[in-house]
């Protein structure tokens, strides 16, 4: 389910217009905006609550900020018609679109690094004696959540290419549930290696657990990157899309697209807070851009299935 709790409605001082009566806005008196558990719930709305207040205003209804408790919210939200727009993984929205959800993209992230793209990559504690998959036979594996596509359906892709059967080769898989969770399993030492994303050395989700002071070492100081180890990179994979449903106004679609593309230049610090500023503006992109991901999770449930 979508999170209540933290719900946002934000820019309720909205600009005085005279919208015409057939304008979209009398149909869609505010947008729900639903965005995948990469944080908790707090870290979420404050990174978002700037973007939501520009939005609100640009689009003359309120945006309303739904934090997922799981992947699979976002896609059942927007299955069900109660979320116009959201942010989306790129399994969780090829996962989408393979189940029917009239979902579109529209824009991605852009990283001056990587491009359109990020790595699945594995990480363990740089004080362990792991330095490679080998070493991590009989250990307990740290996954995200199975429509995650760097914290699960890369992992098994990878390992499948390496010859691994996750559930014969590791002692126990564990399924934390979103990508800090992994991360805080491995520090706690719940999880011997832990899969998650990453797109550069400045930037990635460890990293912004770090910069929150959110990992701590037995002794109660700060961690550093210092003390953790990436053991094993993916090839790229090309990030998440922001999208709306297909079916919205086309007036709707058209308002939003140009209220997004242009929060970096009209929005500058609110676009900067969603990725601490590591981001280019965004650009558009369309579904077709995810087909490769999508023969990628028919391959991982065909694997699935046979292992079952």
């Amino acid at each position: 389910m979508l999170s209540r709790r933290s719900a946002l409605v934000l820019g309720s001082l909205l600009p005085l217009r005279a919208w015409a009566a057939d304008d979209w806005r009398q149909q869609y008196r505010e947008i729900r905006f639903a965005v995948i558990p990469s944080e908790n719930d707090d870290g979420v709305s404050a990174r978002w609550a700037p973007m939501m207040s520009y939005l609100s205003a640009e689009l003359g209804v309120p945006v309303v900020l739904r934090p997922a408790n799981d992947y699979a919210a976002v896609i059942e939200g927007q299955r069900n018609g109660h979320i116009e727009m959201s942010y989306y993984g790129a399994a969780s929205f090829a996962r989408a679109l393979m189940t029917g959800v009239r979902t579109e993209a529209f824009a991605v992230n852009v990283s001056p690094s990587s491009g359109r793209g990020y790595h699945s990559v594995f990480w363990v504690l740089a004080k362990s004696p792991y330095r490679n998959i080998e070493d991590l036979k009989g250990k307990n594996l740290g996954l995200v959540d199975p429509n995650s596509t760097s914290g699960y359906q890369v992992p098994l892709f990878t390992l499948d290419r390496m010859g691994i059967d996750p559930e014969k080769y590791f002692g126990r898989t564990v399924i934390a549930g979103s990508h800090e969770n992994a991360i805080t399993a491995l520090v706690q030492g719940t999880v011997d290696v832990a899969a998650n994303s990453w797109v550069s050395d400045q930037y990635s989700n460890l990293i912004r657990m770090l910069n929150k002071g959110m990992l701590k070492g037995p002794d109660g100081s700060p961690m550093r990157l210092e003390d953790f180890r990436i053991i094993l990179k993916s090839p790229m994979i090309v990030n998440g899309p922001y999208t709306f449903l297909a079916d919205l106004p086309t007036q709707m679609k058209a308002d939003i697209r140009n209220a997004f593309f242009a929060a970096p230049i009209k929005a500058k610090a609110a676009f900067d807070r969603i990725s601490d500023g590591q981001n280019q503006a965004w650009e558009p992109i369309e579904n077709g851009s995810y087909d490769d991901i999508i023969a990628l999770i028919r391959f991982v449930d065909a694997l699935r299935k046979k292992r079952s």
